[in-house]
């Protein structure tokens, strides 16, 4: 028989964290599961730990080249034969009942992709600096259906809201086969929110659980894999993209709320090319953005005024953890890019 859920596992140069990864898999409460991890052609001793388990739920598939996290994460997705799909990133991990608690209650609402709170939590720290629904602004204290407007209304580059991009669903594969629905590979940022989005325009119900059971690790290193500008450039890309599909132009709400994150990602890569040049040194190239953007300076004002209010709290008022939830809601934001 087919185990109840597949845990994939694409992993890249993470020797250090995919143990406990692996680990937090193997020890679910849950125990009908198979874990699959598929290294990406890692240049550590990442394949090495990942062998050393001997459970024979685990599989691990090396590729002999790095083809991306989307890549590998359809690799894994291909070899699956659970009932559900569960998706863990090779340095987070699972509390020990995440997924019988999520399989369960999946089931009882008839979900085809449900997901939970995420703690975030510090390389290195011994206990979580918040939630994402904390962070989020938003009240949800029971279970909720998400649909796709509000998904990517919540989800707004920069400003606060609940990102559900960054969520880890569990994902019914009946649905993801039925629907031919995998990871775009040409897309080597925000993957996680384009594979819920095609979920989500086509016609999956989507329930969101508001207990944490899940564990995102933040890391410096992520921050630096692609500059602010590539980041920028291919959010741009992929959400005009998103938007030429016929699912969305029949949802007018939908269309606009993407039609309103592009505006955004495209007012702030305006933004970074004028920024990054003078960051740069190269005051030409920055002159030429600026006459290109004439908006910059006023842009420029109402950012150097919300630095100015969070060094006031942290200095004047004593709130120390401003600069901290900064920092770390940058780090979980551009951790796989």
């Amino acid at each position: 028989m087919n185990p109840k859920v597949s845990v994939i596992i694409p992993a890249y140069n993470t020797e250090a964290y995919i143990a406990k990864a692996i680990e937090s898999a193997l020890e679910q409460t849950l125990t009908d599961i198979e874990v699959i991890v598929v290294d990406d052609s890692s240049t550590d001793k990442t394949v090495e730990v990942a062998n050393s388990f001997t459970d024979q739920r685990l599989k691990v598939i090396v590729n002999q080249q790095n083809l991306g996290v989307s890549a590998a994460r359809n690799i894994a997705l291909r070899a699956a034969e659970g009932e559900w799909i569960a998706v863990l990133d090779s340095d987070d991990w699972y509390a020990p009942e995440r997924l019988e608690k999520l399989v369960l209650l999946a089931e009882e609402t008839n979900a085809d992709m449900i997901a939970d709170d995420i703690y975030f939590i510090k390389d290195g720290a011994t206990s979580p600096w918040s939630t994402l629904i904390q962070e989020s602004g938003e009240n949800i204290d029971k279970i909720i259906q998400i649909d796709s407007v509000y998904f990517v209304e919540t989800d707004v580059y920069g400003q606060p809201g609940l990102h559900l991009g960054l969520s880890k669903p569990v994902f019914k594969r009946e649905f993801l086969v039925k629907y031919d629905i995998e990871y775009d590979e040409t897309i080597s940022i925000a993957e996680d929110f384009w594979l819920d989005m095609k979920c989500l325009i086509s016609g999956a119900r989507f329930f969101l659980v508001p207990q944490p059971y899940y564990f995102y690790r933040s890391r410096s290193i992520s921050l630096v894999r692609q500059s602010q500008l590539s980041r920028l450039n291919q959010y741009c890309l992929a959400t005009y993209s998103f938007i030429q599909q016929k699912a969305v132009e029949k949802n007018p709400a939908l269309m606009r709320a993407l039609s309103y994150n592009l505006e955004i990602f495209k007012k702030n890569l305006a933004y970074a090319q004028v920024l990054v040049p003078i960051k740069q040194g190269k005051l030409s190239t920055a002159l030429r953005e600026i006459r290109k953007n004439p908006g910059f300076f006023y842009e420029f004002i109402s950012r150097f005024s919300n630095l100015i209010e969070r060094r006031f709290q942290y200095y004047v008022m004593g709130n120390k953890l401003v600069f901290e939830i900064f920092y770390n809601l940058q780090l979980k934001r551009n951790k796989n890019n």
